[in-house]
């Protein structure tokens, strides 16, 4: 019918649980700066208060909701497309894997997600990436040693970030790296740290570095090495 929208507010409205989500491979972007830096239109938008009451997860909206498709890339895709990758292994906090997506699309990087890491499409996640999410490579769901071992076959140097007993940042090699990242305070499981030939410890005044944290400097070190 005429100006019946392409996703209804009642299907939209669904999208806020992860079920839903994977069945339709749809998400939720919430917000006028991101989707403002989407590069492409959306599927529907709703920007009324009442729908907006319906989709949005915030006590009070940030601004208009949008539909798009997945947008999530192969382990294959991921390890084709860039140099430099960050594996988050176990890190729950939807805003640390959102900010570590914001630093990867800064310093010109992937993603990979472990299993177990916040969903990628969470609202929460894809708030905190302001962004980047359109334009930063990310894999999901990995398990992570065998990522590891996928990518040590193409090349990429693998590397742990660890508490102590480590090489300094600017120690990390110029060449196609992943860098392996957990969650603060239970870090890396032993099977990751042995699979990588390089453990890197970046020093801290602090106990610990939440996981966006770490990522950051990380990767604007890996970064830097191709600017020098």
């Amino acid at each position: 019918m005429p100006g019946t929208p392409a996703i209804s507010l009642k299907r939209a409205a669904k999208l806020k649980a992860k079920k839903h989500r994977e069945a339709e491979r749809l998400f939720l972007a919430e917000g006028t700066y991101v989707l403002d830096e989407a590069p492409s239109a959306p599927l529907q938008v709703f920007d009324e208060a009442e729908q907006l009451r319906r989709v949005s997860t915030l006590k009070t909206p940030a601004g208009p909701v949008a539909v798009f498709p997945f947008l999530d890339v192969t382990t294959s895709g991921l390890l084709s497309s860039v140099w430099r990758v960050v594996l988050l292994h176990g890190v729950q906090d939807p805003g640390n894997v959102g900010t570590a997506i914001r630093s990867a699309h800064a310093f010109g990087a992937g993603v990979a997600l472990s299993r177990g890491s916040a969903d990628l499409y969470n609202p929460k996640t894809v708030r905190a990436t302001m962004g980047s999410i359109f334009y930063t490579p990310v894999a999901r769901e990995l398990e992570s040693v065998d990522f590891l071992d996928e990518a040590s076959d193409v090349g990429f140097g693998l590397v742990a970030a660890v508490p102590d007993s480590g090489d300094m940042p600017r120690a990390l090699p110029r060449g196609r790296i992943v860098i392996c990242i957990g969650a603060e305070g239970s870090g890396l499981p032993e099977e990751v740290v042995r699979a990588c030939g390089m453990r890197v410890c970046v020093p801290s005044l602090a106990p610990s570095l939440n996981a966006s944290v770490a990522a950051s400097i990380l990767l604007y070190e890996a970064y830097s090495r191709v600017l020098t």
